[in-house]
């Protein structure tokens, strides 16, 4: 069972992972079988609808990566995670926050906070 603070960069390494299928497959190793992502722009229940607001999410930021800003802030079985979407070398187009919940080793929860929230354009499998 992966601690958190790995989990926790997992995580945020699967938004960067352009390979269609080795980010589904990483979705299922990352995610309980009750995920819910939520943030100002989606809620996406399931591996599926999750799986869709990161290809949504690098589909509109081409070539940006997302990056951490800071270490994990991590006790029990929550972590609070900043991280900043940029360019290669380049400033943060936006920042944010993700407060990861967790259960049996898994991302059962993450609610998201973005600073500047982009306009909604939200993916296919997210309901909102």
């Amino acid at each position: 069972m992966p601690d958190i603070d790995e989990l926790a960069r997992r995580y945020l390494g699967s938004w960067n992972e352009r390979d269609p299928a080795t980010r589904r497959a990483l979705v299922g190793e990352l995610w309980a079988d009750d995920a819910r992502y939520i943030d100002p722009i989606a809620l996406a229940e399931g591996r599926d609808a999750i799986d869709d607001v990161l290809a949504t999410a690098q589909r509109r930021f081409p070539g940006m990566s997302y990056r951490m800003a800071g270490r994990p802030d991590v006790h029990h079985q929550l972590a609070r995670l900043a991280w900043e979407l940029a360019p290669p070398g380049g400033p943060a187009v936006i920042i944010g926050l993700a407060v990861l919940v967790t259960g049996q080793g898994r991302l059962r929860r993450v609610y998201g906070f973005l600073d500047p929230v982009p306009a909604r354009n939200p993916s296919p499998g997210a309901t909102r």
